[in-house]
């Protein structure tokens, strides 16, 4: 049984499969409706990325270490690499084509 990850570096090292981060904010009304739209794509991706929500109030740290300027920002690790990184409220098609690039 695989241990869970102490730490989001430890995450985005240790997984053998994209990690998909939505680093977001509860008072953000883009956040609200990218949210649906991350998650349908994380299951449609099952097994292909993996994702992760994070929230910037909660995990100031975090922002401030990858640079997160507004939210929703999107980003795709990749062998604990950013591979992509978008700031906004994507569109389905537009969003799940932009991760399908890095697949």
């Amino acid at each position: 049984m695989n241990e869970r990850p102490k730490s989001f570096s430890e995450l985005i090292r240790s997984s053998d499969i994209p990690v998909l981060v939505d680093f977001y904010a509860d008072w953000c009304g883009p956040c609200k409706m990218v949210s649906p739209v991350v998650a349908q794509i994380a299951g449609e991706l099952k097994g292909r990325v993996l994702t992760v929500k994070i929230n910037i109030d909660k995990k100031p740290a975090l922002a401030t270490q990858w640079q997160i300027s507004s939210v929703p920002t999107i980003m795709l690790f990749s062998g604990a690499q950013p591979v992509m990184r978008l700031s906004g409220a994507y569109p389905y098609e537009s969003l799940k084509a932009e991760i399908l690039k890095h697949l």
